[in-house]
């Protein structure tokens, strides 16, 4: 088994991530975070490409006994993916509905938390990157590229350090490039590869958008 990269935390990651980027340098892409672990990572790759950045705001729908795992997720429109694997996960129906109703009240709140002064950026027309810290069952990375493509973007391109590799295989038909820095077999969990992971706050979120909607023409 080859032994995989650990990265000592997101902002190295997010380095990492911007040297595979760096055709994009001076194209002015738009990097658009999955809140909240992704958000500094962005901002860090926005800086090193001369891009903007923004939030793609969606939230996984969690299994009843199990708030980790994923069922399917929702973006912000509504637009709902569903797992193949959500009723062998005790999802019924009526679950799924309760957890959509539950989670869209949850990115309204964080819509009007994260940027209360201006609209999103729009993507159309944009080389877009999504971003996140890690693919697990890919479900959130799902939504937010579906949701990203509606808009129309120029080039949609999904960006993440690791990987599990049936998750990266998932999403890699959703967008034009995908850009994963390891994709290892013995894939559990994103945090095991990042020697410190630590909580991104609401406050943190809020902090780097402002500061970014300032230096923003």
């Amino acid at each position: 088994m080859s032994h995989s990269r650990i990265f000592p935390d997101r902002h190295a990651a997010a380095l990492a991530l911007a040297q595979r980027l760096a055709p994009y340098r001076g194209q002015r892409p738009l990097i658009l975070a999955i809140p909240r672990g992704a958000v500094p990572m962005a901002q860090a790759i926005a800086e090193a490409l001369g891009g903007d950045m923004d939030v793609v705001l969606v939230r996984k729908l969690s299994a009843p006994f199990s708030p980790e795992y994923a069922v399917g997720a929702v973006a912000e429109s509504g637009w709902t993916w569903i797992s193949p694997h959500a009723q062998a996960a005790g999802a019924n129906a009526a679950w799924i509905d309760s957890e959509k109703r539950r989670q869209m009240a949850l990115l309204q709140e964080r819509r009007k938390r994260y940027t209360p002064l201006r609209h999103a950026i729009d993507p159309a027309g944009r080389i877009v990157i999504v971003v996140d810290d890690g693919l697990a069952t890919g479900a959130t990375m799902t939504a937010a590229l579906h949701a990203v493509r509606a808009h129309h973007p120029a080039r949609l391109v999904c960006a993440v350090p690791v990987a599990a590799p049936d998750s990266l295989a998932r999403v890699e038909g959703l967008a034009d490039e995908v850009v994963c820095l390891e994709a290892p077999e013995d894939f559990s969990a994103v945090g095991q590869f990042y020697a410190r992971f630590d909580q991104v706050d609401d406050a943190q979120v809020e902090d780097i958008l402002a500061a970014q909607a300032g230096a923003q023409p």
